[in-house]
């Protein structure tokens, strides 16, 4: 159980402040509530599923520490993309309209979110585990991702006008991100070194270190070009 809410909380918090969350909103003015949450629904269970059957997959293949270091360094990039906030995407809107409202729902849904970071945080975490866990991580996943996306949908416009760009969301995702990358890394280390090794602290610490810097740097550039 412990793993099932460490995933879908972290899925949760990744999804929050997400363009998907905006184009929901979007949506509700073209249709009805029901519609939007059956063709959500649908997309969330078919993103997740391919994106945890591709990790586990990948887990059957590659050594164990290898899959942990990766994992690690893609909870980093997250956590450091998470610094950026959200970059404007193109319109998502569908040019046509299909008679079922819940597929063309699950079609802009399935587009805007193919390839975004929840999808990339559900592989990471389906290599990860295993296809042994491969069922409560999905599940863990579409949950997660469903009930951000559904209080997205009710409150995103609050959270746009309240707080601006989106900085205590993108905050917050930095730093489960960034908790998640570090401790990722040091198990990586414990099985590729050895649980005993006196390397592993310190160049945990010194990964965490050279990760502080590059944040610090990142920040200051965007505070140069105005954009904090």
């Amino acid at each position: 159980m412990a793993l099932f809410f460490k995933i879908l909380f972290t899925e949760f918090i990744a999804e929050m402040g997400d363009k998907t969350q905006l184009m929901l909103v979007a949506l509700t003015s073209k249709y009805k509530i029901r519609d939007i949450i059956l063709g959500t629904a649908a997309a969330v269970l078919v993103l997740n599923g391919i994106a945890v059957l591709a990790g586990g997959l990948v887990s059957e293949l590659v050594p164990t520490w290898v899959i942990r270091m990766i994992a690690a360094f893609a909870f980093l990039f997250f956590a450091f993309t998470s610094l950026k906030g959200e970059e404007e995407e193109e319109d998502t809107s569908e040019k046509g309209r299909f008679k079922f409202a819940p597929l063309t729902v699950f079609c802009t849904f399935f587009v805007a979110e193919l390839g975004d970071k929840t999808q990339l945080t559900a592989i990471t975490f389906g290599a990860n585990e295993g296809l042994r866990s491969a069922v409560t991580v999905w599940l863990a996943c579409s949950i997660g991702l469903f009930a951000a996306d559904m209080i997205g949908m009710m409150i995103g416009y609050l959270l746009k006008s309240k707080m601006t760009d989106g900085m205590f969301l993108n905050t917050l995702a930095f730093v489960i991100f960034s908790l998640f990358g570090i401790i990722t890394l040091k198990q990586g280390l414990q099985l590729m070194l050895g649980e005993q090794s006196a390397a592993i602290l310190p160049v945990t610490v010194m990964a965490a270190a050279a990760f502080i810097m590059l944040c610090l740097a990142e920040i200051a550039k965007m505070k140069k070009k105005g954009k904090m």
